[in-house]
């Protein structure tokens, strides 16, 4: 698996996701358990066709865009509902089927529209690298068999010199829609 349509079709569904996260700039620890819905969209849809638009990127180079949507809940606090929903839309390149830019209509570390440069290694580890205007973010996602994957991110400063936050998380896909 070292393209994006293979990695973004082994994504799809329903995953129950356990994270913990150290924020290191806070000095505390967060456990976070949420579902994540992949779901593949029509390269026509609208917000694909404004995403691809706003980064100058002809919508006739997307492969597989989706929509990741999530809803869970945190243990930092005892209100704080962790949900959200996004676009994103692969950009392959070219020349390097395994290298390419994912436009999402927001970001990881900022809620801001982001273009991310991504590239999967001979593993199938897929690799995600995001500058925002006050931080970096660095992803890396591996599956373990089809139905198990992982997730590595941190959150760096925007310089890149030091780590903000650090989470994994274990993806368990949901076999019974649920």
């Amino acid at each position: 698996m070292n393209n994006i349509k293979q990695f973004v079709e082994n994504s799809l569904g329903r995953w129950r996701s356990q994270r913990s996260a150290h924020h290191l700039t806070f000095r505390h620890f967060e456990a976070v358990q949420s579902v994540i819905d992949i779901v593949a969209i029509s390269p026509d849809d609208p917000a694909v066709i404004e995403l691809c638009q706003l980064y100058k990127v002809d919508p006739s180079q997307a492969v597989i865009p989706f929509q990741m949507s999530w809803e869970g809940e945190s243990d930092w606090d005892e209100n704080s509902e962790v949900k959200g929903s996004c676009i994103l839309v692969p950009i392959p390149d070219p020349n390097v089927p395994n290298r390419g830019k994912l436009l999402r209509d927001q970001g990881y570390a900022e809620t801001i529209a982001a273009a991310s440069d991504y590239h999967i290694t001979e593993d199938g580890t897929f690799v995600l690298l995001t500058s925002y205007d006050r931080a970096a973010a660095e992803e890396k996602i591996w599956f373990a068999n089809p139905n198990l994957r992982f997730r590595v991110s941190l959150i760096k400063t925007s310089g890149g010199s030091g780590v903000v936050t650090a989470s994994f998380s274990s993806e368990i896909r949901s076999l019974s829609g649920n």
